[in-house]
């Protein structure tokens, strides 16, 4: 696996850390917990909206971007991402009250575009244009809340959805120049055989990405049923803790997604596969640990008396964090080889338990008790997919140990940086 790669994206997720904690730690002292409560509600079903339009501008997008042309390929993906973004928005209003309706379609189209053209270049192995463009979600984001918010004077919660979109608009506008640039207009064409290769290939992975999403979202729902919604804006900062540790494995993960869906080596894919799995299972180890060793009185400071709990919350989900960590480049490695059914059911395993310890937990324990649910949930989906992973090759030990070797290469690399 190309070390130079691995480093730059590594590094562009770390930025991506530190702006998203900036975004975490801003919403949170000016909107409150009640606040941060309706935004991660409305980010969460942005999330579930773009599982549908994933179907066609996610990993279909990468898995085809080599075997068809471009002008084959992304025209469905930027019909089918209007369609999804502005129906199933609605098709939600109908099912339960959206607050911001007209945000969250604005979210889910512009998303939905973006997407398309991101997933576009890691099919093409453009690591670099990946790393950048996600760094510049959250940057250009930031910025346009500090013109809103500071210039117009707009301190709503509306202001953070608004200045999403604008960046979503920004950088979709100049991702696609950059890919008009190699593409001929005259030859996009529609296919039916290509059309249900791109549906086929992507609802079945998105079904395992829908159901993993329900693994890590439930929570929110059962906790904003049972205990309120300022209870899932406490809940959910701890969440962005694990979802920013996971940056790591999702970066490798692309990395690795990439290289499989281009190499016919199956023995090459599973060594990368390994390597990708042990600096992620020991830079996850790392990171838990320096979040535990974080004072709970430091986090009320950054975050607000309310989330005096967070150091708690992190606790009970670090065993979750640290297996999810290892299943996500497993799961990448069987994505790349087109075995998505393993990733389906170890999701569903996730969701079932989900769903019937939350009923009994959550209103008793709360918080803790949806900390307990999840984590658990985590490790056994992942537990399934290691099994898996692990029928197929040699378990070692040494897979979780980096060598000398390895360890002095990223050591000269991060002095060369």
């Amino acid at each position: 696996m190309r070390q130079n790669t691995i480093l730059k994206t590594f590094v562009s997720r770390f930025l991506i850390l530190i702006l998203n904690f900036g975004l975490v730690i801003y919403s949170t002292n000016m909107w409150g917990s009640a606040g941060k409560g309706e935004i991660s509600i409305i980010i969460a079903d942005l999330t579930i909206i773009s599982f549908f339009a994933n179907i066609f501008v996610g990993s279909s997008m990468s898995y085809f971007a080599t075997r068809f042309k471009v002008e084959q390929i992304l025209p469905f993906a930027y019909i089918w991402a209007i369609i999804v973004g502005i129906v199933v928005p609605i098709a939600f209003s109908y099912n339960h009250s959206v607050g911001y309706l007209y945000y969250l379609i604005g979210l889910s189209v512009m998303s939905s575009l973006l997407a398309a053209n991101v997933n576009l270049f890691v099919g093409q192995q453009n690591i670099k244009m990946f790393n950048l463009y996600t760094v510049l979600q959250q940057a250009i984001h930031i910025l346009f809340i500090v013109i809103i918010v500071y210039v117009v004077k707009m301190t709503s919660v509306s202001s953070y959805f608004i200045s999403q979109i604008g960046s979503y608009v920004v950088l979709f506008t100049t991702s696609t120049i950059q890919i008009a640039r190699n593409t001929e207009t005259r030859r996009i064409c529609f296919t039916k055989e290509i059309g249900s290769q791109l549906f086929s290939y992507g609802w079945k992975i998105q079904l395992s990405a829908s159901l993993q999403f329900l693994n890590n979202r439930l929570s929110f729902y059962f906790l904003e049923y049972f205990k309120g919604i300022m209870s899932v804006g406490i809940f959910s900062v701890g969440v962005a803790f694990s979802e920013a540790v996971w940056t790591v494995s999702r970066s490798l993960s692309v990395i690795l997604y990439a290289d499989v869906v281009n190499s016919s080596n199956s023995n090459d894919a599973i060594e990368k596969t390994k390597i990708s799995l042990r600096i992620s299972f020991l830079i996850t180890m790392l990171f838990i640990l320096i979040m535990l060793l974080v004072p709970a009185e430091l986090y009320a400071f950054i975050f607000g008396k309310d989330f005096s709990h967070t150091k708690q919350i992190v606790l009970f989900l670090s065993p979750g964090i640290l297996s999810i960590a290892v299943s996500n480049i497993i799961g990448y490695y069987f994505a790349g080889i087109n075995k998505l059914r393993i990733l389906n059911v170890k999701s569903l395993i996730g969701v079932i338990f989900t769903v019937i310890a939350s009923f009994y937990v959550i209103p008793r324990w709360g918080i803790p008790g949806a900390c307990i649910v999840s984590s658990v949930s985590y490790c056994l989906s992942s537990g399934l997919l290691f099994w898996r992973f692990y029928q197929i090759t040699e378990f070692r030990i040494k897979d979780f140990i980096l060598t000398k070797t390895e360890i002095n290469l990223l050591w000269k690399k991060v002095l060369r940086k």
